[in-house]
């Protein structure tokens, strides 16, 4: 009778005590199974913390700004507006490159292919590689054979899905506002290059090569792939890994390649339709409620979110099994990227890796700082017609120089 009296105080002290070491597990990062689980579950764990000093910074910031500040241990010990909504620029890459890495290996490859179904009809089908090129186009176009009639069709999207809604007409005149499509010749930075100058090349080309065959070239709506069934794929040109492009959309902040990677990993080259990144945030526990996902580079204005959601998103991605991938494609403070230029040579060189985003009246900072020891994750917008970078720098400085809680 003793023995079971203790045996039952021994289950209930488990089942006591169980929630308490789960939440120290999570919290110290001890297990990678455990984190693992954490990070996919639809739950965040909140830690408030009133730390007055860090809140004493913001004693020269106007209305205009938002600031989240989290420890170590997951405790969001400062604030400042960081409710309000506010657009983010190309800090939204935060969430679609780590959208990709949750769908795919970093060693990923995205496929430029020809295929041949019967014996004379030929399919060219991209997938948005961002260093595709002429001699890419020509390499596959020479397993064409020689036959008295040749039909190659190109796929390509519908025009109308070219550039995701908020992007603005003067955007689109520029290298950053290049158009999203499947083959993209260089990310179609050149406004004297598309679909069209495309197709007449691989005429031209095709014509020297097979000068007495009939030959047509047709451009095919993406949609319509499935003409291409039965067929054979005869070569293909493989894109940079994964890991080197999302270094590419985040470091060097590329608006072209995390749009086309997030096309190919949500399946929506034929819509714009950006659902289904809001929905895995929700689904890992992110309160998305109120935001807004027009598009996965930032570089629309309809884009909505606050530093909060940004910070919190930031500390859950330190339990994902992609984490150390996922970090390693940020700038890097005085060192590389977007921020390569900040406080080199100086005791913040390289003790914050994150990303900037710059818009007309937009200018945010987001990412984790290195102070002693230990990783803080730091969340910075600003919306404003004067918009004050220095100001910005100088405030994640200052959070570097604070030592302890008070």
């Amino acid at each position: 009778m003793i023995r079971k009296f203790y045996f039952l105080i021994v289950v209930i002290s488990s089942l006591l005590s169980f929630p308490f070491i789960l939440r120290y597990l999570i919290i110290t990062k001890k297990s990678n199974f455990i984190n693992n689980i954490y990070f996919n579950l639809p739950v965040i764990i909140n830690n408030k913390k009133k730390c007055r000093n860090y809140d004493f910074l913001y004693k020269s910031l106007d209305e205009t700004y938002s600031v989240s500040i989290i420890n170590e241990n997951g405790t969001l010990i400062s604030s400042y507006n960081d409710k309000i909504l506010r657009i983010p620029a190309s800090n939204l890459k935060l969430f679609s490159t780590a959208y990709l890495l949750n769908k795919y290996k970093s060693s990923k490859n995205f496929k430029t292919s020809i295929f041949r179904r019967n014996s004379n009809k030929y399919y060219l089908l991209g997938s948005g590689d961002p260093d595709l090129s002429y001699s890419d186009i020509y390499k596959l176009l020479s397993n064409i054979s020689y036959n008295k009639k040749i039909n190659l069709n190109i796929f390509e999207i519908n025009s109308k899905y070219y550039w995701p809604k908020g992007w603005t007409s003067g955007d689109k005149k520029f290298e950053y506002g290049a158009p999203i499509t499947t083959l993209a010749l260089n990310s179609n930075q050149s406004k004297y290059e598309n679909i069209e100058t495309l197709k007449r090349s691989i005429e031209k080309y095709l014509f020297n090569k097979y000068p007495s065959s009939s030959i047509k070239v047709k451009i095919v709506e993406n949609s319509k792939k499935f003409y291409m069934k039965p067929s054979i794929e005869l070569d293909s040109i493989r894109s940079n890994p994964l890991l080197s492009l999302i270094t590419l959309a985040n470091s060097e902040s590329h608006n072209f390649t995390s749009e086309s990677l997030f096309k190919n990993a949500s399946n929506t080259w034929n819509d714009n339709n950006y659902f289904k990144l809001k929905n895995w945030l929700r689904n890992i526990g992110l309160n998305v409620a109120n935001s807004s996902f027009a598009d996965a580079s930032g570089l629309s204005r309809n884009n909505r979110v606050n530093t909060k959601l940004i910070a919190e998103f930031l500390n859950k991605m330190k339990y994902s099994k992609d984490f150390s991938t996922y970090q390693s494609s940020l700038s890097i403070i005085g060192v590389r990227g977007t921020l390569a230029k900040r406080y080199s040579n100086s005791e913040l060189q390289g003790k914050f890796v994150g990303k900037t985003g710059t818009l007309s009246n937009v200018f945010a900072l987001s990412g984790y700082l290195f102070k002693d020891n230990k990783s803080f994750v730091v969340s910075i917008i600003q919306n404003s017609e004067n918009i004050d970078r220095d100001t910005t720098f100088n405030l994640l400085k200052n959070i570097y120089k604070l030592e302890g809680c008070f």
